[in-house]
């Protein structure tokens, strides 16, 4: 669907804006399941500061949704309303302080691995294994082979939606299980993590041994979003998928990895609506066959069709 064009009213509420600014931009082209709606109104602020003028400039009634590399998220076919804001090069940055990495919450967290690797920082191996970037690792507290961002988190600064600029401790994050408590509204823009004097060599031994693990169990040159659901308390996802008959289950053009059944995957054609409704259907069946409730890790924006 195509939405009603809000871009020349945007542009006179927000004559000062520097990043880009676009209508009816397709989204499917920024996730990794290729598929999906547009954004009404795509916009790239070109740094913090154009960010918090952004979000002080909008009209209170404009929805605003943020996304960032798109590895762990639906755009429903219907797209998304109101402003879509995608973070850029202007919050990229990766540097190194002593046993510290300050990194901008657009960065790969493959990068900051590498970056941390690199400046013999240990303690950060673990962002190897998350297919994602650093904002995405703040806002689901984001964790691979034993280890979280809550671990190794200092600081995150945001902006809110009245554009105010502010910093929170790890406290204030209020991490749980792939949840962080900050208001959906705050925007993180960088991040700052402690680490460990470490040996370049044994921490990039380890990065390999996270990348062969990843490569043999789990479905990565496919396109897929990564783990679908949370693992309930005190059980494996992926077992319950499979204990339900799940693995290789398909609806359309998507399916259930036959490699790991906690990932969905499009062979091709699929829709949102195809994977989102294989989902659906892998958590009725669980539900039937154990009882238990699986909660979807993966983020689902948008408009259903």
């Amino acid at each position: 669907m195509s939405f009603p064009d809000i871009v020349p009213q945007l542009k006179h509420a927000l004559p000062a804006l520097r990043g880009r600014l676009l209508a009816n931009e397709p989204l499917a082209p920024l996730t990794w399941f290729r598929v999906g709606g547009a954004a009404q109104a795509l916009v790239m602020p070109e740094d913090e500061r154009d960010l918090a003028y952004l979000l002080a400039s909008l009209p209170r009634e404009t929805p605003v949704t943020v996304v960032g590399l798109g590895s762990n998220l639906i755009v429903r076919d219907g797209g998304v309303p109101g402003v879509v804001i995608r973070l850029g090069r202007g919050f990229n940055a990766i540097r190194s302080e002593g046993t510290r990495v300050r990194a901008g919450t657009a960065a790969p967290d493959l990068r900051v691995a590498r970056a941390a690797q690199e400046a013999g920082i240990a303690g950060l191996a673990f962002l190897r294994g998350i297919p994602g970037a650093i904002g995405g690792a703040l806002r689901m507290n984001g964790g691979a082979y034993g280890a979280e961002t809550k671990d190794v988190l200092i600081e995150a600064r945001g902006v809110d939606r009245t554009g105010t600029v502010r910093s929170y401790t790890n406290a204030e994050m209020h991490f749980s299980y792939r949840h962080c408590g900050v208001p959906d509204d705050v925007v993180f823009t960088e991040a700052l993590f402690a680490g460990a004097p470490g040996d370049p060599a044994t921490i990039a031994a380890e990065m390999d041994e996270i990348t062969g693990k990843r490569e043999t169990t789990q479905p990565v040159k496919s396109r897929t979003g990564g783990s679908t659901f949370k693992n309930p308390p005190g059980h494996k996802a992926w077992q319950l998928i499979d204990a339900a008959g799940c693995r290789g289950l398909a609806v359309g053009d998507a399916q259930v990895s036959e490699l790991h059944c906690n990932f969905l995957i499009n062979r091709g054609s699929a829709s949102a609506a195809d994977i989102e409704n294989l989902g659906e259907e892998v958590r009725r069946r669980v539900r039937e066959t154990s009882g238990v409730e699986l909660e979807w890790e993966i983020k689902r924006i948008g408009v259903k069709l």
